[in-house]
């Protein structure tokens, strides 16, 4: 039976803020998405006010500390929001490309919106997996879910799946870890089968590292999607620009994923042609010395060596003391017709044998 090929690995690639505000730039991103090999597109949709209040005190206040300090975080979400009226025009471009394309919603309103673009695929934050309003209207819609587990316990993804609904198979749950760009100390891949195992359902990776490592340690820890932000040149600057990949760092990761997909194979244990072929290639019993019919076989005038044309080595001691059947020239490879069929000589005479060939 021929084993299963290994599923391929989506790859999706982020816009989150690398718009910029210009519709033309974003146009030119999601061509180069493509180009770089992403299979998939994946936008966010709010306003600021879907995620905050425009309030600047207590914790409305500028952030204190970490990638963004200094912004208010209603400004902060009105940078990186993707304006509304873009949208049917992003679908229709990726569309077009033959990528799949889908989106974070953040609220109720943005839901609607994407299930008037027909979104194939919701995807919830991890900061937003504890929405249980949000969850329930995503779940209403009956699409495929994303899960982002940076943030949560497994408390916490323990009930986001009782509101979608538990018995559901078109759950992926994604490892992530909510720090931009993320210590490689804090991946803590192994999350990612622990998640598998415990909640039965596939798993992947939204990677905010830099590099690609991370996303191919995933791909062979078995992720079934690996997540990047995609940003066409960094220079330009934008809030999420230092952690995301340019395109051509984007085709790398595309071509190392694939190329670990190529090692990683079927499941079980397989050898592969090459593997078959070289074994016959390996060790096997030959004749080392002339053997006169009537003489004995003994490990003087037997050898294992390569390559694999004779007996197999498992029967070397079995042969041993047998008698031959037709004169043998060295380099023969043994096989059973080459023996008379007469019984094994008792080890004590198989020793004798030996001594008289000076062993």
């Amino acid at each position: 039976m021929t084993a299963a090929a290994p599923r391929r690995t989506l790859v999706i690639a982020e816009l989150s803020a690398n718009h910029g505000g210009d519709l033309e730039r974003t146009r030119d991103t999601i061509r180069a998405m493509h180009d770089a090999g992403a299979d998939a597109v994946k936008l966010q949709t709010y306003r600021p006010s879907s995620l905050t209040l425009d309030l600047s005190e207590g914790p409305f206040a500028p952030l204190p500390e970490g990638p963004w300090k200094g912004w208010r975080p209603y400004d902060l979400f009105e940078e990186g929001a993707l304006p509304y009226a873009w949208h049917e025009e992003l679908f229709a471009l990726g569309r077009e490309l033959g990528m799949t394309v889908f989106s974070t919603p953040f609220d109720l309103e943005g839901l609607a919106l994407l299930e008037q673009l027909e979104c194939p695929i919701y995807k919830v934050a991890s900061l937003e997996i504890a929405h249980v309003p949000l969850l329930e209207a995503i779940a209403a819609t009956g699409k495929p879910v994303v899960l982002s587990t940076g943030a949560a316990t497994l408390g916490d993804v323990e009930l986001a799946l009782e509101v979608l609904g538990r018995d559901r198979d078109d759950v992926t749950l994604l490892t992530c870890t909510t720090a931009y760009p993320t210590p490689m100390e804090e991946v803590h891949l192994r999350s990612m089968p622990a998640l598998a195992h415990a909640f039965g359902l596939p798993v992947g990776l939204s990677d905010h590292t830099v590099g690609h490592t991370v996303a191919v340690a995933a791909v062979a820890l078995g992720a079934t999607m690996v997540e990047k932000h995609f940003v066409l040149d960094r220079a330009q600057g934008g809030i999420d620009a230092p952690f995301s990949m340019e395109p051509g760092e984007f085709r790398a990761l595309v071509d190392a994923v694939r190329a670990t997909e190529a090692a990683l194979g079927p499941h079980g244990y397989h050898q592969s042609p090459s593997s078959v072929a070289a074994r016959r290639r390996g060790r096997s019993i030959f004749v080392a010395e002339p053997v006169a019919a009537g003489a004995a076989l003994t490990d003087r005038n037997l050898r294992v060596v390569r390559p694999g044309a004779g007996l197999h080595p498992r029967h070397f001691r079995e042969v041993l003391g047998r008698t031959a059947r037709v004169d043998l020239e060295p380099g023969t490879p043994l096989a059973w017709h080459h023996l008379e069929r007469d019984a094994p000589l008792e080890p004590a005479a198989r020793d004798a044998e030996g001594a008289r060939h000076g062993d």
